[in-house]
């Protein structure tokens, strides 16, 4: 398997160092100098590629991504900030025919409390004296707030069927690799599922299993078809 990395931050740089154990090698890497505007996705650096995945900014995604799917390539997508944008790349993705992962985490754990908000939500939906909150920390470095996960979740809590308003807080600071808190209140009790990351190298995993999972496929995914969480 071949990758093209867009973005050499610490996600990029983990994802070179771990893609040996998943049979694949990082053929060519778009930082910022060398992909302005997505000006560096041309027909040469795609030949060849499997898979790129992108953990640089909304802004290189949005620039990039359609022009990586129009060469044929399939997708790993892990940045956030850009939902207000969607529809036009799920449309890229449909016209030119690929594969596309796209999660606001690529951990196991983050997906697993995914599934299990959703199913919160749908249990606590008549229980009309409890209220739900999200609340997610991150690093002080982290731009967008609430994260791209804070959003996902909330969105689990209301497909459940959760008819109340949910409060999402953020928290910025220090280095917090991130820890969600999804919680219903009552007078009496609380309930809170929480996930925390030690090591940002399980986003890395997660993102290179999900590379391997989506060559072959056509259409847009997220973290839970490839665990095999949906339905």
């Amino acid at each position: 398997m071949r990758l093209l990395l867009v973005g050499r931050g610490r996600m990029g740089r983990l994802i070179e160092s771990l893609a040996g154990g998943y049979g694949a090698e990082v053929a060519f890497v778009l930082d910022r100098a060398s992909n302005p505007k997505g000006a560096g996705v041309t027909a040469e650096r795609c030949r060849g590629i499997d898979v790129a995945i992108d953990f640089s900014t909304a802004e290189a995604t949005l620039d990039s991504l359609p022009q990586l799917a129009a060469h044929g390539v399939s997708l790993v997508v892990g940045t956030t900030g850009w939902l207000a944008r969607e529809a036009e790349l799920r449309d890229a993705v449909a016209r030119a025919g690929v594969g596309a992962v796209v999660a606001a985490n690529f951990s196991l754990g983050a997906n697993v409390l995914e599934a299990l908000a959703e199913s919160a939500g749908r249990l606590l939906t008549g229980a009309d004296s409890y209220g739900a909150f999200i609340h997610e920390a991150h690093h002080s470095a982290k731009k967008d707030a609430p994260s791209g996960t804070a959003l996902t979740l909330r969105k689990a809590v209301e497909r459940g069927g959760f008819p109340r308003a949910i409060d999402v807080s953020s928290t910025r600071a220090g280095f917090i690799p991130g820890t969600h808190t999804v919680g219903f209140d009552a007078q009496a009790e609380t309930l809170a599922l929480t996930h925390t990351v030690r090591d940002r190298a399980t986003f890395a995993h997660g993102a290179l299993a999900a590379a391997r999972w989506v060559q072959g496929r056509k259409g847009w995914f997220t973290m839970r078809d490839v665990l095999g969480l949906t339905g």
